[in-house]
């Protein structure tokens, strides 16, 4: 049994449909049809009349849906309870691997006035992942990229959020012998490239924003695929490939010359970092925290 089989199907019960119930849970359909159907094996019945339109629940998933309400209700009050124990006094921010390398650390220390001796915990993680986490009421704030154009699924749902910053991911590369970008867009070649896999939101940017606009007569191959900025890094300094990364995070490599800029043929993409609080913690130092925040950005 898995705890998100029982929010999916908390979510077809109020959604009426797989394909609206799998957006609201930000999964594709036959992945949240696998998953439902993982639920059923393991309660031994059906909880869905599959041969019916539309979507409609046997006797047993009528029967079930309280209860798996209740069931998700129980296991959300003891971790708040666990949490109060544990975590007294404390801030828990879910955060992107890129911004929790690249912006979090310098931020956070800038803020200590604010957070009066809380003790602060950093989350890292994807953020579909940390997404499902956030919206499942973990964690007291999310810290992410997004832009003008994409934006999260936090967004989509006006959760409470704060502009904290902006970032910009650049084209980059390891120098020649010459200091010019070792790998760039050429017409004779292909260009060594390393992405953010698509299924992360940094590689969705990049590829909406940077490759879907190339001139059709450059062509690139993508040589690896890491969803840490970091990562990709460390591999564009070796001159393992180009890739796109936040400027905050590469810094003191292109001061110190190991990684280049490549020219205006690969579009930097703006950055805006976002923080959302979770909309049902009542902790006092997070509300404080908070309210800190928005007189410190003068924003609601």
């Amino acid at each position: 049994m898995e705890l998100k089989w029982l929010l999916d199907f908390i979510a077809l019960s109020e959604h009426g449909s797989f394909s609206k119930a799998a957006e609201a849970r930000y999964v594709t359909q036959p992945a949240f049809s696998r998953r439902i159907r993982s639920l059923e094996n393991w309660l031994g019945v059906a909880l869905v009349n599959r041969d019916t339109l539309p979507t409609r629940f046997t006797e047993a998933g009528e029967s079930f849906t309280e209860s798996a309400k209740r069931i998700v209700n129980d296991i959300h009050g003891v971790r708040d309870q666990l949490h109060e124990q544990k975590n007294a006094r404390s801030l828990v921010f879910l955060s992107q691997h890129s911004t929790a390398i690249s912006f979090f650390p310098s931020w956070i220390q800038t803020l200590s006035p604010l957070i009066d001796n809380a003790m602060v915990k950093l989350v890292p993680g994807n953020l579909h992942a940390l997404n499902e986490t956030f919206m499942a009421g973990s964690g007291d704030f999310l810290l992410t990229f997004s832009s003008n154009t994409l934006n999260t699924p936090q967004h989509k749902k006006s959760q409470l959020c704060i502009q904290v910053g902006r970032d910009t991911l650049v084209a980059v590369s390891a120098p020649n012998e010459q200091g010019d970008p070792m790998h760039r867009l050429d017409v004779n070649e292909p260009c060594r490239l390393l992405a953010f896999p698509d299924d992360t939101y940094l590689g969705e940017l990049v590829k909406e924003q940077a490759l879907s606009v190339l001139p059709s007569h450059y062509r690139y191959q993508v040589v690896c695929e890491n969803e840490m900025a970091e990562g990709l890094k460390a591999m564009a300094v070796q001159g393992f490939g180009a890739t796109w990364l936040p400027s905050s995070l590469i810094t003191q490599e292109l001061e110190d010359g190991k990684l280049v800029l490549i020219d205006d043929k690969l579009p930097p993409v703006e950055l805006r970092i976002l923080l959302y609080r979770n909309r049902h913690n009542v902790k006092p130092e997070v509300k404080r925290f908070w309210f800190y925040l928005a007189e410190l950005y003068g924003q609601q």
